[in-house]
């Protein structure tokens, strides 16, 4: 059964929702994408929640998560320590974390700076860009280059934020750019949260001319300004994290798109080479969406390390795992 949340921090409240039994401690954490929220995964955490305590968290400026954020910022730190806040608070025996692309790289990050609370990472595509591009960052105001220049971060800003209905969302959505390949019921579920009635078009401080309420209209839960700065801020310590969750030995899995993959194969040859015993699969058929696309994949993994790192099941219970199911040049796969 699905719950929903909220949680009192500094500002405002960070909001969520579970799945499970709410007597049990809670097992694993999914962390979501830029520009969506935790009830897009719902499909792929429900089943979770037959066998195990699951949370989704809505991150600062998405979803229903009521907390201050600036229209400019340069990392996403400030999504790490309010996840770090929330799992003190609320699973402070520590969780499975998992996250889509900026959920994901902000899940490495709370590993990095807090080991103690992540038992396991498992990564859907995570930005995690080359080392290089890091150091750039923190030369020069990234995010105003960004903000300018990058074509997610240029889209976002020209995204339309009202809507006539909930309907009409839907219809310019649906098959469309981004959303072409989703499953469903990801669109609809995103929806749910990713809308939110517009105060300013209904009800008594909106009348129309002859004294009559104007219809009501829906605006997006995520701004475009805050969605193109949280692809702007890159000013991100990832491989720093990394070398943190090697030294605890925190098991970590990466789901990867086949086709558009945020991850370069030089990303994935430095990630094995730092890390030997990470594990980086290649999701046939997917793209950057690929929680969508083949949540199943997601899920598995999830399940699976639930399944040994909170529940105790031996490794051989699951039987063999391939470091990657498609190869990718210059990396060697391993069984």
């Amino acid at each position: 059964m699905l719950r929903r949340f909220r949680h009192a921090l500094k500002g405002g409240e960070i909001a969520g929702l579970e799945f499970g039994d709410p007597v049990r401690d809670i097992s694993a954490v999914f962390l979501h994408a830029t520009g969506f929220n935790a009830m897009t995964y719902q499909s792929i955490l429900a089943p979770l929640g037959l066998r195990a305590r699951v949370a989704g968290l809505d991150m600062r400026g998405h979803g229903k998560t009521a907390l201050p954020i600036k229209p400019s910022y340069d990392s996403w730190r400030v999504h790490r320590d309010d996840v770090i806040k929330w799992i003190e608070a609320n699973a402070p025996k520590g969780v499975v974390l998992s996250g889509h692309s900026m959920g994901g790289c902000v899940a490495l990050m709370v590993a990095g700076k807090r080991p103690d609370l992540v038992k396991g990472l498992v990564l859907a595509d995570p930005v995690i860009l080359l080392p290089r591009v890091y150091r750039f960052n923190f030369l020069v105001p990234f995010s105003r280059i960004v903000s300018g220049r990058v074509s997610l971060a240029r889209m976002a800003r020209r995204r339309r934020s009202v809507y006539e209905s909930v309907a009409q969302a839907r219809e310019s959505y649906q098959g469309r750019g981004a959303f072409a390949s989703w499953r469903e019921p990801f669109l609809d579920d995103y929806l749910l949260d990713g809308l939110v009635e517009d105060k300013g078009s209904s009800g008594s401080d909106a009348r129309a001319e002859n004294g009559s309420e104007t219809p009501k209209k829906w605006r997006l839960t995520c701004a475009p300004a805050i969605e193109a700065a949280t692809f702007a801020a890159q000013r991100n310590r990832p491989w720093a994290a990394l070398n943190r969750i090697r030294k605890a030995a925190i098991p970590l899995t990466i789901l990867k798109a086949e086709l558009g993959s945020v991850m370069r194969p030089a990303v994935d040859q430095l990630i094995l080479k730092r890390y030997p015993q990470a594990i980086i699969k290649t999701v046939r058929g997917t793209s950057h969406f690929l929680p969508m696309e083949a949540p199943y994949a997601l899920r598995d993994d999830l399940s699976g390390y639930i399944a040994r790192l909170v529940e105790g099941f031996d490794i051989g219970d699951d039987g063999p795992v391939q470091r990657s199911l498609k190869r990718t040049p210059g990396i060697v796969t391993q069984s």
